[in-house]
């Protein structure tokens, strides 16, 4: 069996630029098919690559073809049953002609176009057009994200960074340079050539000789290529530490006893998604992680998403415990503020009046965006229609429903949707 080694001295990422151009092609599409399968991925899973499908005719390329009718005067080789001008008989509708059998286009089946794509990939995508809402410059330290900018140029790149002034400008100093010499010599030599022809009529070695070298001389500037890698210039880009402000989030969840092992797993997605946007997209946010049943307690991560502490349910004492916090170690004038909380609305009736009246005086005057996510099938019980009057006053408010997995992300991307300029 015949072994073939691939010797050339390209990088083993040589096709990167044209995976990037085919993501950007259908980005639409590959970002379809990520919201489709992130509801079917475990909670442990949410930020490795992913094996996106799309269907084929998503990415078939329009063509020209000759369609049916016309006069076609045409033989084609081989052909012993006709002659010029013969007519041949249109084939029946319905592809019942006598060339190779093709699949119908009515059909309910449909072909998919699969590949797979990097983590980082996964989470551009997953992530793209996202933001913490109303992010105001308090202080700029801490929390930067990065953006590229341009840095000059480089000898080296990809051609998709080709810069097309600065390569021929290159090319054109260089032809110059090598063609000097020998247009200089080329000079010379042919106005001694002249002189020697008025002198002696008759061609002689000296004359042969000089219009050898003058031939000789033009090979030598015709062998100049027009361009060469050595004249390649790329734009090159940097990234660029872009000072924001200092933020924190405030994660609240809901671990009472009325939360089941499926809300609670709804939960969890919906804040790995959550920590998952706010590390990607910020160097340095604080995140503050607060679980609550009858009592609300502060705690880590490895806590929050895996405790089994349960119990029952008021929804204030995670907003006392989220406004003790604020005034000892957020001032407002220092800080942005963020507070995330879930959980299914079951609250018992006297406390979801004093939750309203909580974010009313202490927290969404201090906070950038509060947004609550109600994880339930129920109708909804009495938090929700408490926190739902706060929409007419507060414009840095949300509340949304999650009814199953698969309302999670755009759930998510409707909360963080990055807002017009």
């Amino acid at each position: 069996m015949a072994q073939l080694i691939d010797r050339r001295p390209n990088a083993k990422n040589k096709s990167t630029v044209n995976r990037q151009r085919f993501i950007r092609r259908y980005k639409k599409q590959i970002k379809k098919a990520i919201a489709d399968q992130i509801g079917k991925r475990s909670v442990t899973d949410l930020e490795s690559g992913e094996k996106i499908s799309i269907p084929s005719k998503d990415i078939r390329e329009p063509t020209f073809r000759s369609g049916d009718g016309g006069k076609k005067e045409r033989v084609y080789p081989g052909n012993k049953d006709f002659v010029p001008g013969d007519k041949i008989k249109r084939p029946p509708p319905g592809g019942a002609g006598q060339g190779g059998r093709r699949a119908s286009d009515q059909g309910e089946g449909q072909d998919e176009f699969l590949f797979e794509i990097s983590k980082d990939e996964y989470l551009d995508l997953l992530f793209d057009d996202l933001e913490l809402p109303n992010l105001k410059k308090n202080q700029l330290k801490k929390m930067t994200k990065t953006r590229s900018v341009r840095a000059g140029y480089t000898t080296d790149g990809v051609p998709t960074n080709i810069n097309i002034v600065r390569s021929l400008r290159s090319a054109m100093a260089r032809r110059i340079a090598l063609r000097a010499g020998p247009k200089r010599e080329k000079a010379e030599l042919e106005q001694e050539l002249e002189l020697l022809e008025k002198e002696k009529p008759r061609p002689d070695l000296k004359i042969l000789e000089l219009q050898n070298k003058i031939s000789h001389l033009e090979e030598r500037i015709k062998k100049v290529p027009f361009i060469d890698t050595f004249d390649l210039r790329y734009t090159n880009y940097a990234q660029r530490p872009d000072p924001t402000s200092q933020a924190v989030m405030f994660c609240l969840m809901d671990v009472s006893g009325s939360m089941d092992q499926a809300t609670k797993e709804m939960a969890k997605r919906f804040y790995i998604l959550l920590y998952l946007f706010l590390t990607r997209s910020y160097k340095d946010v604080d995140v503050v992680f607060i679980r609550h049943h009858t009592q609300a307690k502060e705690v880590d991560e490895q806590e929050f998403f895996y405790s089994q502490e349960t119990g029952g349910t008021i929804v204030s004492s995670a907003l006392k415990l989220m406004d003790k916090i604020i005034k000892e170690r957020y001032p407002l004038d220092q800080w942005n503020i963020y507070a995330a909380q879930a959980s299914d609305g079951d609250n018992w009736n006297d406390d979801s009046p004093l939750c309203k009246k909580i974010l009313t005086d202490s927290i969404l005057p201090a906070v950038r965006y509060y947004a609550y996510v109600e994880i339930t099938q129920r109708e909804h019980q009495s938090l929700w229609h408490q926190y739902e009057s706060l929409l007419k006053s507060f414009d840095n408010f949300a509340i949304q429903n999650i009814q199953q997995q698969s309302d999670i992300y755009p759930v998510f991307r409707e909360f963080f949707r990055k807002q017009a300029a």
